[in-house]
């Protein structure tokens, strides 16, 4: 039986596509994200950061970096806080949406650390408060899936 089983290599080129929308909170996922992934031994010049105005930009944003053939992976940072007109459900969903076809139709591993939350101190919890930094988990996630595809493409 083979397995495979990705691993947190340093060889990678990474892309971090984040919101300007709610910047109290990306701010903190973009920190944990790069944090985390100098800790696994990126470094800044294997990183690039592009900002867009809001979620709802991300991922066409993403679409284009993965489509740019730069990059190993990229990770989608972005925070959409629950109000009191349905424009959440809208935004969320056509993120989380967007962020998948940009994945499947480019073939380049798209993490998604976009935080849907119904307040902003949940959110701020989520970006490295008491819940964690989901900036952190979406960059470790796009590390280990860019290791699993490249080991099943090898494989080919």
């Amino acid at each position: 039986m083979h397995t495979i089983d990705g691993c947190f290599r340093t060889d990678v080129r990474i892309a971090i596509a984040v919101s300007r929308w709610n910047q109290l909170v990306t701010d903190r996922l973009l920190a944990g994200a790069l944090d985390e992934l100098r800790r696994h031994g990126i470094s800044e010049d294997q990183l690039t950061v592009v900002w867009c105005p809001g979620s709802f930009e991300l991922p066409l944003v993403v679409k284009t970096l993965a489509d740019s053939g730069r990059f190993d992976a990229i990770v989608a940072l972005g925070c959409v806080v629950r109000g009191q007109t349905p424009h959440f459900e809208y935004v969320a969903a056509q993120t989380a949406s967007g962020i998948l076809h940009a994945m499947l139709g480019s073939g380049v591993p798209c993490s998604f650390g976009v935080l849907t939350t119904d307040t902003l101190e949940q959110a701020l919890d989520r970006a490295g408060g008491k819940a964690g930094n989901k900036g952190a988990e979406a960059a470790l996630a796009a590390l280990e899936t860019a290791d699993v595809v490249r080991q099943i493409r090898l494989a080919q």
